[in-house]
């Protein structure tokens, strides 16, 4: 039993729809696919409003099929979703639409297998003898609707009913400030009556996340919504109510309740980008695209609160009129309504798009805006001008890849694009080409260039006539203006031009051996330079044989040396020598030819036999050797050649034979059975076949050898005889020499590098003198009282007497021993300088002889001498013959070196 109770709040919000299904179920039968009943009975309210759930209908895919697609027969009126649920599709009242039965059909997309459906639709009136009402207890809040448990028979089996309840679903509205929680709809079962019940709700908002928005009450059934609800989160509940009895048993089937959130204008409009950024070209007309901006609003687009309007607010500038956009209030498209755009004088335009829900009601509706900014792009709608329009130049002759001429020109177009960029032709006054007009990618400037030489004798002046462009071709409708054509008037100037050669080269053809002083030919030059009369002398510039000389006035070729067509200067019979001529201009100019001499051949070189050295076994077999001619001629002045031994020695014809194998080669071997080994020359007289025969006799030298089976030569004096030639016998030579002069170098430089370290040991620089450093020695011990010395011979050894030696047991081993003084060299008071060093050797030699000397490397041993030495200071030790009263003042003559002992013992007491 079903019963539903309008409250006077809910008037305009609730719609009350009931789809009663019949379908009989005396026993099991197998699935099939289709929809559930042949025939649907719908409740549908007075009056629908647009996208509200009217009813359902229920297909059964037994799982065999695939996606199915509904179709209604009047779509005008129902839109029917995928799940079987059929929506308003616009306000209509029932009474309006058609009574006929609304077809519904059902096409498999896979097999494309269909099923239909009636659906009869019948107003809330007729439906009241399906609907009971139940009595109202004291607890249950007034007005509130009430979704009662479908009946089921007393032995609390479950029993499909003949028909299926469908609970329309419950709307909701979001954002309610309350007071919460705020009851619903209350839930009740028929069982209630005769025993107490607990009713409970599941589901998402009720006892799963998120928990908590719906409560219900279990002993009234009152379902209730405990805080604001938000469509933009959650567009709608999906719960199922229970009723169990105070064991927990259950008493009813669950029944499925929707809660729908109605959606409230909660949301302004969004636009995607804040700054929309558009172009259009200049002059576009009426109607053209520009650009497309959309606005998004969260709330429900099935209702007025979501569909959104667009307008301009506003343009700036408003040049040439305020409209020159409009937009599409639907779509948001933005296109031209006026003509006018001119990039030169507005480039860009901004426009405020506001965005309006409600269907753009301005009372009612939430707006927000965006800007848009349109920059108007260029199109070459100004053709470029020049800035004047006569330019000049000049050029000097002969000169390419020269600038004569910038040209310039203006173009309002958008600088650096295509409509910008100037491209100059030439279109008269260069018929040949001589010139071109590139153009400048920085400043746009034609640079008229010279791209052919220029002849001031043929043309003095050239006027040029030249068009600029721009890359790209001008709008339609614009036509290039007289200002796009210039006139470039170019002066050439006249310049001192180099002599030319004609014809360059020159050949001459001529027999070789001419004789010197022989005249070949003139080369002459002529002088380009028609207005400047001048004088043209010659002179030669390559001649690699020196073998041509030019008179420098006439150019007359001579010879100065026999032409011979064999000589290595001469390459396939040609010969090329090269010669200058100047002229007087200023500043001289001066231009080569080439004289081409072919000389032909004539029979002036003997031929001579190759190889000139050859080997030969001592036996006739194999002695065979094969040889040929050469002959500096060409044919037939070259071989066939004749080949002949010479008559002397006779034992050249006696030993030898030659053979001739053909034209230019012959055969030589033993005509003895055994010759013996060594090295034989052997003349050979060869004629050539020249017009004028020559004859030459050549030496073939033959190494006669001992040979092994194969005919290579096996005995040593073929070793000998291949060893050295005379070359290499010279170069070794040459070696042996430089080694020699190189020892014999070294012997010299060691020998003067000893007088050198004998020069630097006489004469010792001051600095390096004994006297003047301090000798640090090391602590020998102790005094001289715990060993047995006479410390007295240390004050006055003079006085020492030869035989007072002490006996060999008690002298030390390394006393001094006692000989005599050895006789050094006396020397004069005041030496003369060049003396000296005759004095210091001789002084040195009787030092080595000394045999009372210890030698260098003599082991000292120094023993402990103990303290308190009676000797004294060694500071009173003096000199026997100090010669305090020489003169030694005559040492600061002899230079610096010998200056520090003139002070040393020639100085003051100071």
């Amino acid at each position: 039993m079903l019963s539903f109770h309008e409250g006077s709040g809910l008037l305009m919000l609730a719609v009350l729809a009931v789809l009663q299904i019949a379908a009989e179920a005396r026993g099991a039968r197998p699935c099939r696919p289709g929809f559930s009943e042949d025939v649907y009975k719908a409740v549908v309210p007075d009056n629908a409003m647009k996208g509200h759930h009217l009813f359902s209908v229920t297909f059964g895919s037994c799982g065999q099929s695939g996606p199915v697609r509904f179709e209604c027969s009047n779509p005008s009126d129902f839109r029917i979703e995928a799940d079987g649920k059929v929506y308003a599709a616009r306000n209509f009242e029932l009474s309006s639409v058609p009574t006929s039965p609304l077809l519904i059909k059902a096409s498999d997309t896979t097999t494309h297998q269909q099923w239909e459906t009636q659906v009869r639709l019948m107003p809330p009136r007729s439906s009241s003898k399906q609907v009971w009402e139940a009595a109202v207890p004291p607890v249950v809040s007034k007005g509130l609707k009430e979704i009662a448990f479908p009946p089921r028979n007393l032995d609390s089996q479950l029993k499909r009913m003949k028909r299926d309840w469908v609970i329309p679903p419950i709307n909701v509205g979001e954002n309610s400030r309350g007071p919460f929680p705020q009851e619903l709809v209350r839930i009740r079962s028929d069982h209630d009556k005769v025993r107490s019940l607990r009713y409970s709700v599941t589901g998402p908002g009720a006892d799963q996340p998120p928990t908590g928005i719906f409560i219900i009450d279990p002993i009234s059934g009152e379902l209730s919504v405990n805080k604001p609800l938000d469509r933009e989160h959650i567009p709608s509940f999906h719960l199922r109510a229970h009723a169990v009895d105070l064991n927990g048993n259950q008493v009813e089937n669950p029944i499925d309740i929707m809660i729908n959130v109605i959606d409230m204008n909660d949301n302004r409009p969004e636009f995607t980008h804040q700054i929309w950024n558009g172009t259009v070209p200049e002059g576009s007309k009426p109607g053209t695209f520009v650009m497309t901006v959309t606005s998004v609003d969260k709330d429900d687009p099935k209702t007025a609160n979501g569909m959104l309007r667009y307008k301009i607010l506003s343009q700036n500038p408003e040049s040439p009129t305020s409209n020159m956009f409009t937009i599409n209030n639907k779509t948001g498209g933005i296109i031209t309504v006026a003509a006018g755009l001119d990039r030169e004088k507005v480039p860009q335009y901004t426009l405020i798009i506001q965005a309006t829900d409600m269907e753009g009601n301005p009372v009612y509706g939430l707006s927000n805006t965006a800007t848009a900014v349109i920059r108007v792009t260029d199109i070459n709608d100004n053709p470029p001008e020049f800035t004047a329009e006569m330019f000049y130049g000049e050029v000097p002759e002969n000169r390419v890849n020269v600038i004569v001429a910038n040209l310039t020109v203006t173009d309002k177009d958008q600088p650096n694009t295509p409509a910008w960029n100037a491209v100059y032709k030439i279109t008269g006054g260069d018929p040949t080409g001589r010139f071109s007009v590139p153009t400048d990618p920085t400043t746009n400037e034609g640079s008229v260039t010279v791209i052919k030489p220029i002849d001031y004798e043929i043309s003095r002046t050239y006027v040029l006539t030249v068009e600029a462009r721009n890359e790209v071709p001008l709008a339609r409708g614009i036509h290039s203006p007289r200002q796009s054509t210039a006139t470039v008037s170019i002066r050439v100037i006249d310049v001192n031009e180099s002599p030319y050669f004609e014809p360059n080269p020159k050949l001459i053809k001529l027999e070789e051996g001419m004789l010197p002083e022989s005249t070949l030919t003139t080369f002459t030059a002529q002088d380009p330079d028609r207005f400047m009369p001048q004088t043209i002398r010659y002179s030669k510039l390559s001649d690699p044989a020196n073998w041509l000389k030019i008179d420098p006035d006439t150019g007359r070729i001579t010879t100065t040396a026999v032409l011979d067509r064999e000589s290595p200067y001469v390459k396939n019979s040609l010969y090329n020598a090269t010669f200058l001529a100047s002229d007087n201009g200023v500043p001289p100019a001066s231009g080569t030819g080439t004289v081409q001499i072919y000389l032909l051949d004539i029979n002036d070189n003997a031929p001579k036999v190759f190889p000139q050295e050859v080997e030969i076994c001592d036996k006739p077999d194999p002695n065979a050797i094969n040889i040929t001619a050469l002959d500096g001629d060409l044919n037939p002045n070259a071989g066939p050649f004749a080949f002949e031994l010479a008559h002397r020695p006779s034992d050249v014809r006696r030993n030898w034979t030659i053979t001739r194998i053909s034209g230019d080669h012959a055969q030589v071997s033993l005509k003895i059975g055994f010759l013996e080994s060594g090295i034989y020359e052997i003349p050979i007289i060869i004629t050539d076949s020249g017009n004028l025969p020559m004859s030459n006799t050549s030496y073939l030298r033959i190494k006669v050898c001992q040979c092994d089976i194969s005919g290579d030569c096996t005995d040593q004096q073929h070793i000998m005889a291949a060893g050295l030639g005379t070359g290499a016998i010279i170069l070794i030579l040459l070696c042996i020499i430089i080694l020699l002069i190189l020892v014999l170098m070294f012997v010299v430089w060691m020998k003067r590098r000893d007088k050198e370290r004998q020069a630097k040991q006489l004469l010792i620089d001051p600095e390096d003198d004994v006297r003047d450093n301090i000798l640090k020695y090391d602590e020998e011990g102790g005094g001289e009282e715990d060993q047995d010395y006479d410390l007295s011979q240390l004050q006055q050894p003079d006085t020492i007497e030869p035989d007072a030696i002490k006996p060999v047991g008690i002298r030390r081993l390394d006393e001094r021993p006692l000989h005599p003084e050895p006789q050094y060299p006396m020397r004069s008071a005041a030496p003369h300088p060049g003396d000296i060093g005759d004095f210091i050797n001789e002084g040195l030699k009787a030092a080595d002889n000394d045999p009372t000397a210890p030698p260098y490397d003599s082991l000292l041993v120094f023993d402990y001498e103990g303290s308190g030495s009676t000797a004294g200071s060694l500071s009173s030790l003096n000199s026997s013959s100090s010669g305090g009263d020489q003169d030694y003042d005559y040492l600061n003559d002899w230079g610096p070196r010998f200056r520090k002992l003139a002070d040393m013992y020639g100085g003051s007491d100071d």
